[in-house]
């Protein structure tokens, strides 16, 4: 599943080549798909909407939306530079990319894939594809005009939390500093490549008791964190299923990965074999002399 960062780079690359875009027309198909609005009601609440903005709520990624000006109704071509930053919202589309899913930014007479479930037409005369072979995914338009909330993501944001929060997130709980990691109530956009690899990086063993570990400990959690997103963030995200940007180009944090998926695989700071347990349902990575 896209985490945190994956998400991320799709949202910043979407927004970067459709702020300001017009959607002209949305196709949604068929086949059976986890739509939280139906489809009917997308395509005639997405029609004539101007791009205003991309960004990732979570692991969510939300379209701000608003309404065509009168160049734009009247057919002109979209000027990126020319968006209408100012204006307030009156819509979010919002999407969520379950396992498998792709948001993929094409001209309109590219091959489509299989398992494509939307087509949005868009005014510059592109098309973005949403994309779901496992069909996990989820699609959701909020009609803010109507009355509708905004969408926000039910946990803390990982790159922002400071210190007295996150401590407090897990103080009072008795959980596997694992589990509480992907708990999206507590923080939002956390998955199980970076709880690994943040939980290496602060030397902290998966199995932890969240009320056992000190403050320190957690502040030294809260900053690999932090520093493990980010990075993971400048290289694109993790390729290691079939995860690909919205211009279909794979990222590379993979090729750092510490402990996931590196199971017998020598410490890259001390030789130990990597091990794997099942810890809340997930295989879970660490180094049995690096973290304690």
């Amino acid at each position: 599943m896209p985490e945190l960062p994956e998400v991320e780079t799709i949202a910043r690359g979407v927004d970067q080549r459709l702020r300001g875009d017009r959607i002209v027309q949305a196709w949604f198909g068929n086949r059976p798909q986890t739509f939280k609005t139906p489809p009917s009601r997308q395509a005639k609440g997405l029609a004539e909407r101007v791009i205003l903005a991309v960004h990732r709520t979570g692991k969510h990624i939300v379209f701000e939306l608003g309404v065509a000006g009168i160049a734009a109704a009247r057919g002109r071509r979209p000027n990126p530079a020319d968006a209408p930053d100012t204006q307030c919202p009156t819509a979010q589309w919002i999407v969520h990319l379950g396992m498998t899913g792709r948001l993929l930014v094409t001209a309109p007479d590219s091959p489509v894939a299989p398992h494509t479930h939307a087509r949005l037409d868009l005014a510059s005369g592109r098309e973005l594809r949403f994309v779901d072979p496992r069909r996990f995914g989820r699609l959701e338009f909020r009609d803010l005009g109507s009355g509708a909330a905004k969408f926000e993501a039910p946990g803390a944001e990982p790159l922002t939390i400071g210190a007295s929060q996150f401590a407090e997130l897990f103080r009072a709980r008795r959980m596997p500093i694992k589990a509480a990691l992907l708990n999206q109530s507590l923080l939002a956009g956390v998955g199980n490549i970076y709880a690994d690899e943040s939980l290496f990086q602060a030397a902290i063993r998966p199995r932890r008791r969240t009320n056992r570990l000190t403050e320190a400990e957690l502040e030294r959690l809260r900053l690999a964190l932090r520093q493990i997103l980010n990075h993971a963030i400048r290289l694109g995200g993790s390729s290691v299923s079939d995860y690909v940007d919205a211009g279909g180009e794979r990222g590379f944090f993979q090729l750092e990965h510490c402990v996931y998926q590196r199971t017998g695989e020598p410490c890259r700071r001390c030789q130990t074999p990597i091990r794997r347990i099942e810890l809340a349902g997930r295989g879970t990575h660490y180094c049995p002399k690096c973290q304690s």
